[in-house]
């Protein structure tokens, strides 16, 4: 990587200067090359992008405590969280195994936010009642109050998975109460776990967070005065207009442009050509150089143009390593794949039948022996097998990754475990924590801090116990209701649930933090808990929700807190719009699912289902409990027809040794700027969904984080997030309004008329349907 030697002077905290020139290193990918490199350094790490790409200063007589940010932070919290849940019955783009679904784009809201705030600034007066509506200029604080609350709300509870497969597969309809109750546990217990190790993987520059970059440098670009501002706001604006009118042909008129593949075009009844080149519908093939022109599919939670170049070139090697390995499994028909679909998450019998789970359990949801005997044991589509072995590769990668390279960051985290700091908590205990003052001890030397955090030094903190107290009372209302619901899920169960997910948070968190790139730990803990709970089904879907939720949530509470961090927001504020959002966001995930499940249920229980909506999700969460939690001694267990999908975990853990070795002792093969465990994860990032926009992601992943930050990075630290928070913002406005005027997610769909660029009795880029 290119060394620098310059001087930053930082005098308004606005911009910067360059006093001498970066001397490169001759043919490293990062070098800059380009003439503008004679007016700014590139950008070479996490504290260059998080103090040159954002702004710094704060001013703390900004007020978010104001009546107008609660009002519009709810209403769009139940507006997100809607959406949200449509997302979660959409199908993916061909990242998202490793997320599960597309995600509600944290821009979307932002831009909402502000385009409410600046409209009641404008038109509501600011005199006698109105004054609380109307308290003076919206302002930054605001917004990031509302942004934050509205993102607590706008993700698909997993809590809803379990309830839609009861309801699509066991046909069992909890009551409102215990599913409520459900959800609000779930959701929090991640958050009070979070929290309690938000000074690890919050407050250092090197937790970047790289994702809710192109967000903040939109917010600096709205509240920042000058000619400059303006001219980024018209930027803005423009291509927001733009990709907003345009996300009407792809989604809706002219759904060719979601993969238009000349392959397809030219062979049409090949079946080969549409299970490699096809890619535009769900689960149709690997969508290689098919062009995606929508983008939804391209950017959806993991915009192209925010992820760091090591972790997409990481990426891009496990993409290739994904198509060869498919076509490698499938075509020397590895675990007899060509009796089944290409690309499936279902079960199914032998001959390539969906099987049937409810002919081989008993009256309590447990499986039964005998009637498994007569069914016979299911099968995997062969590239789902494949998804099952490279996600426990990387999961064992990663722990090994991050001890290797990251050891001193980790280490940290649990610095607090000595005698001296438990005596010190238990000597300044007290039980009345609302009446915590939030005062923080400042360091003498805050020149090593993070200059984020060294100014959120001066605002009150929300403490530790809020975030223990949160984790007990979610703890317990989950012990509560795992009895409740009938959920076969002992308490110990449930204990070790907790126990896995806090050790996983400290680690997946971290290169989440790192790297913008989240891995999903949800076939792990499937496998423990079928080992742990043999025969039970219903139990290792509840054993998932409260190891791998609490996981994925107590990253968002800290990519949430990274904006407050970075938007200078007091934590308390932010505190209090996560715990808000959320609660509401998970009673509108619980009606939003149920209104679809009434409406869409038949394409829902499909293998394919369509281009609007697909059930990949529930199926998928379904097969694996009933694989894990009632079959894993017969199809997992040394021996069995799947022995190496758990034997891989352990194989994981070897793998970041090679790369580590190599580069101790040849550093100049550059080995530490490949990320293991994406790697790994990516060899099946085609296993579910659309997967024609791959080549339109990587081509405008490199353009952006390589070609444009190293040759023009002038351009790309003004420029580059605000456009890709434009691109995402006005996509989703758009999915949103089509989703409910034509796609069905309130009642009854309206396809565009058939025409040649709308296939609506096949796939739309007119490969062979299979």
């Amino acid at each position: 990587m290119a060394t620098t030697e310059r001087i930053t002077s930082v005098t308004d905290e606005k911009s910067f200067h360059v006093e001498e020139k970066p001397h490169c290193v001759k043919g490293d990918i990062e070098t800059s090359t380009g003439e503008d490199t004679d007016e700014i350094v590139v950008l070479e790490n996490e504290r260059d992008i998080a103090t040159h790409v954002i702004s710094v200063d704060d001013d703390p007589n900004l007020n978010p405590w104001t009546f107008r940010a609660f009002f519009i932070g709810l209403g769009l919290s139940a507006f997100g969280g809607s959406l949200a849940q449509i997302y979660y019955f959409k199908p993916a783009s061909f990242w998202l195994t490793l997320q599960q679904t597309i995600l509600v784009s944290l821009m979307f809201l932002g831009i909402i936010s502000y385009v409410i705030g600046l409209a009641m600034e404008t038109f509501i007066p600011r005199h006698g009642l109105f004054r609380y509506l109307n308290p003076g200029p919206f302002n930054k604080k605001e917004n990031a109050f509302i942004i934050i609350m509205a993102s607590a709300a706008a993700n698909s509870a997993l809590g809803t998975e379990v309830l839609a497969v009861q309801r699509l597969y066991y046909n069992i309809v909890p009551n409102t109460g215990s599913s409520i109750i459900l959800l609000f546990s779930s959701q929090l217990l991640g958050y009070g776990i979070g929290g309690l190790m938000r000074g690890i993987l919050l407050y250092p520059s090197k937790m970047l967070y790289p994702d809710v970059l192109p967000l903040v440098s939109m917010l600096d670009a709205f509240y920042r005065d000058g000619i400059e501002a303006r001219r980024k706001l018209k930027v803005f604006y423009f291509v927001f207009t733009a990709i907003f009118i345009w996300e009407i042909f792809p989604e809706w008129i002219f759904p060719l442009l979601t993969g238009l593949s000349i392959f397809c075009l030219a062979a049409p009844n090949n079946a080969v050509v549409s299970r490699v080149f096809g890619g535009s519908n769900g689960n149709e093939g690997l969508g290689l150089l098919s062009l995606c022109f929508d983008w939804q599919y391209i950017s959806g939670g993991l915009n192209p143009m925010t992820i760091p170049l090591k972790a997409q070139l990481s990426s891009f090697i496990g993409y290739l390593l994904c198509i060869v390995v498919f076509v490698a499994v499938f075509y020397n028909n590895i675990w007899k794949s060509q009796n089944f679909p290409f690309l499936a998450q279902l079960l199914f019998y032998e001959n390539g039948t969906v099987y049937n789970q409810t002919l081989i359990m008993d009256s309590n949801y447990e499986v039964d022996p005998a009637l498994v005997a007569a069914q016979g044991l299911p099968f995997y589509a062969g590239t789902w097998v494949v998804n099952l072995l490279t996600t426990n590769l990387s999961l064992g990668a990663t722990f090994t990754h991050l001890l290797l390279w990251n050891k001193h960051d980790l280490r940290a985290a649990w610095s607090w475990i000595n005698m001296n700091t438990l005596r010190s908590w238990r000597a300044n205990f007290d039980w009345k924590f609302w009446k915590h003052g939030g005062k923080r001890e400042v360091p003498t030397n805050t020149g090593d801090l993070d200059p984020h955090y060294r100014e959120m030094l001066k605002y009150p903190d929300a403490p530790n116990s809020w975030y223990f107290l949160t984790f007990v009372l979610s703890f317990i209302l989950g012990l509560v209701v795992i009895y409740k619901t009938d959920s076969t899920l002992p308490w110990w169960g449930f204990i070790i649930a907790v126990l896995l997910a806090v050790v996983s948070i400290l680690f997946f968190t971290a290169l989440y933090a790192i790297t913008g790139i989240t891995l999903s730990i949800q076939t792990l803990v499937q496998m423990i808990a079928g080992y742990l709970q043999t025969g039970r089904p219903m139990a290792n879907m509840f054993f998932v929700l409260y190891s791998y939720n609490t996981v994925s949530q107590a990253m968002l509470l800290l990519r949430d807190l990274k904006i407050a961090q970075y938007a200078k927001l007091p934590p308390r504020a932010a505190f209090t719009a996560q715990i808000l959002g959320t609660l509401l966001g998970a009673v509108l995930n619980y009606e939003l699912m149920n209104s679809i499940i009434d409406n869409q249920r038949e394409i829902l229980l499909s293998v394919q289902g369509t281009n609007i909506w697909s059930g990949q999700q529930p199926q998928a969460y379904n097969s694996q409990a009933i694989a894990w939690g009632g079959l894993a001694h017969e199809l997992f267990s040394s021996g069995q027809r799947y022995q190496w999908v758990p034997l891989s975990y352990i194989i994981g853990l070897v793998v970041p040794l090679p790369f580590w070795i190599i580069h101790r002792y040849w550093p100049k093969l550059r080995m530490d700027y490949y990320y293991t465990p994406i790697i790994c994860a990516y060899m099946a990032c085609l296993s579910v969904g659309i997967n024609s926009s791959a080549l339109s992601y990587y081509t405008i992943a490199f353009l952006s984080q390589w070609w444009l930050r190293t040759r023009y990075p002038r351009w790309f630290k003004e420029y580059n997030y605000l456009v890709g928070a434009a691109l995402d913002g006005g996509t989703q406005v758009m999915i949103f309004i089509l989703s409910f005027a034509v796609q069905g997610a309130a009642g009854t769909s309206y396809l565009f008329p058939e025409w040649w660029g709308a296939d609506q009795n096949g796939n739309y880029d007119h490969c062979l349907y299979l």
